[in-house]
């Protein structure tokens, strides 16, 4: 119901993150920072329009500014639907990792 892609979890969990300074850049650079990798804006880009085709986020342009040429930025906000996505996939991680004992990296 709510299955979202190896890709789609960082990006939506990146909106979440942000909180109301969600946009394509900023996203990208967050997602990046937390994969530890570099990730294209085209890829970035791509995942939100489909996160926004199946109701996980909404987006809305903001005010044009001079430092874009007059350009407007268009901001991704997390719907409902989205957050319950993010609970859920977070529960199946705490599930899929219940009781293991792993030796902590560089051990």
């Amino acid at each position: 119901m709510y299955d979202l892609g190896n890709f789609e979890l960082p990006v939506l969990a990146a909106v979440a993150r942000l909180r109301g300074n969600a946009y394509g850049v900023s996203v990208m650079d967050e997602v990046s920072k937390r994969e530890g990798r570099e990730v294209s804006y085209g890829a970035v880009h791509v995942t939100l329009d489909r996160l926004t085709e199946k109701g996980f986020v909404t987006s809305k342009m903001g005010e044009p500014t001079p430092e874009r040429g007059g350009r407007r930025k268009r901001y991704y906000e997390v719907t409902g639907k989205g957050e319950k996505a993010l609970a859920a996939a977070w529960s199946r991680s705490r599930t899929t990792f219940a009781g293991l004992k792993l030796k902590t990296a560089g051990a």
